[in-house]
């Protein structure tokens, strides 16, 4: 492989499932850029990510470390802890971030020279005492602002199932106007270091609301009918119905959606707005890679496509995320080395996982892969096994036979016979048949989160001003380790 330190653009969608690209099978799907992304380059199948929400997923993924050990199961900050873009600025990167990157606080850094940032569309700023980001302020540069309110104001909201139409000038989409930040920003840029770009879109993710005209590319498309069967949750644990019931009727807020009874027509529509989300986000994409071409960066440049975990969009009965199943935890995961681009599609079915991404692209980049990056560089020979996901309560192992999910605390859990059963209908977990499975699995998982655990807390971070990593000190994290609430003062490392 050629060590000239190389351009890398990471483009990150926002809740995008893995079945959602044409060339990787998707027929339904409009996707012509990410397409040539996927034909110059190669896909992983089998990526999956380490957290099933937002900002656990990219914490885990920019510290090169699993969620145990960066303490981050939901909206917990984070950007204290060492990254490796902080790696890539000490080795002669500029580097940048255009979009969604979920860093908490969303105004910190984490080794960025600039920011442009993107948030949530429904991020309350003021309620937070914060000012807006870049797409608040240029929305009221323009007369307008952010709708928090659909659900209030919106006495229909219930049944558009948070699926609306972008009706305001295209130019002020969340998702566009990410796109045309990073084709000024390359468009300006005078290329004196090698370049690591993040761009993140804020779409899929809910609310679905596309312009009229992506939209229009699906106007007769059937989509793939859902993944459900009748009576399957009686098997699995209560979270399941609870998170259904959550968001059917408890939840009050902009993103309630109730799946319980909706109708196939329904699903279909709601597939629809996000897959015309998606569209979109391939649009731009075309435009960046034009303009990385343009201005001669593209021959010299890594681009990885992927996103932070999926949705489930009526699979199962389920809205969103926070659950294992592969529609949520199986990710896009493309990288195209323009300097050696394929000939064709390169499909490999490798267990990957995006906290492999950090070694792999500091490897592409010529720059020492610190130890203290848990996963494993795709440019190598080394091989993953299993891979893992973790959220609040819940750490999932997967191989490529079988699928378990310990619930913390629990005597019940899930195990899936993904040959067998690849659409996770059937909880074998209480199975005499697998219960050799089953401890199979337990043993694996203890003794990797063992492993993981106990190096990180003997490690310090090799940043040159040699800040410790420190332990957060919430409920959560200590009941995690524990089995009950407390404080992690007494962890906090020296």
């Amino acid at each position: 492989m050629d060590r000239k330190q190389p351009n890398v653009i990471l483009i990150m969608t926002d809740q995008q499932r893995s079945d959602t690209v044409n060339a990787l099978g998707a027929h339904y799907m409009i996707t012509p850029n990410i397409d040539q992304l996927v034909k110059k380059g190669r896909a992983y199948t089998h990526a999956f990510s380490p957290g099933a929400t937002c900002v656990t997923s990219r914490a885990a993924l920019f510290t090169g470390l699993y969620p145990h050990n960066t303490g981050v199961y939901s909206f917990d900050n984070w950007s204290h802890q060492r990254s490796w873009v902080e790696d890539l600025s000490e080795n002669g990167y500029h580097c940048v971030n255009i979009g969604k990157m979920h860093i908490m606080p969303i105004f910190e850094n984490i080794g960025f020279h600039e920011r442009k940032i993107v948030e949530n569309k429904t991020e309350n700023f003021e309620a937070q005492g914060m000012h807006e980001d870049d797409w608040g302020w240029w929305l009221r540069m323009h007369g307008e602002k952010r709708d928090l309110l659909r659900h209030e104001t919106d006495p229909l909201w219930g049944e558009k199932k948070n699926c609306i139409t972008w009706d305001k000038d295209e130019k002020l989409h969340s998702d566009i106007h990410t796109g045309n930040l990073a084709v000024e920003w390359i468009n300006s840029w005078n290329p004196k270091k090698p370049l690591f770009m993040q761009i993140g879109f804020t779409g899929p993710h809910e609310p679905y609301d596309p312009p009229e005209r992506f939209l229009n590319l699906y106007r007769d498309t059937q989509f793939p009918e859902r993944l459900t069967r009748e009576g399957e949750l009686d098997s699995k644990p209560p979270q399941h119905k609870a998170h259904q019931d959550f968001f059917s009727s408890r939840n009050n807020g902009p993103s309630q959606i109730d799946l319980r009874e909706a109708s196939d027509e329904e699903i279909n529509r709601i597939r629809r707005h996000y897959s015309a989300g998606i569209s979109l986000i391939d649009e731009k994409i075309g435009e960046i890679i034009d303009a990385l071409g343009e201005k001669g960066l593209l021959e010299n440049s890594v681009v990885i496509f992927t996103s932070d975990h999926g949705d489930n969009l009526g699979d199962h009965g389920m809205p969103y995320k926070w659950l294992m199943y592969d529609s949520i935890t199986n990710v896009p995961l493309v990288i195209t080395d323009f300097r050696n681009p394929s000939d064709d599609n390169n499909l490999k079915e490798d267990l990957v996982s995006l906290i492999d991404l950090g070694p792999t692209i500091l490897d592409y980049c010529n720059v020492r892969i610190p130890e203290r990056l848990e996963g494993i560089n795709l440019n190598g020979d080394e091989k993953n096994q299993h891979v893992y996901c973790e959220d609040n309560y819940l750490i999932m192992i997967r191989d490529d036979d079988f699928k378990m999910v310990y619930y913390i605390g629990q005597d019940y859990g899930e195990l899936y016979d993904l040959q067998k059963d690849p659409h996770e209908f059937t909880n074998l977990w209480d199975s005499s048949d697998y219960l050799q499975t089953r401890n199979r699995l337990s043993m694996n998982l203890l003794a990797w989160i063992s492993r993981s655990s106990y190096f990180n807390k003997n490690y310090k971070s090799e940043a040159s001003d040699s800040r410790p990593i420190r332990w957060p000190e919430d409920e959560a994290f200590s009941y995690y380790l524990h089995g009950r609430p407390g404080t992690m003062r007494d962890r906090t490392l020296n």
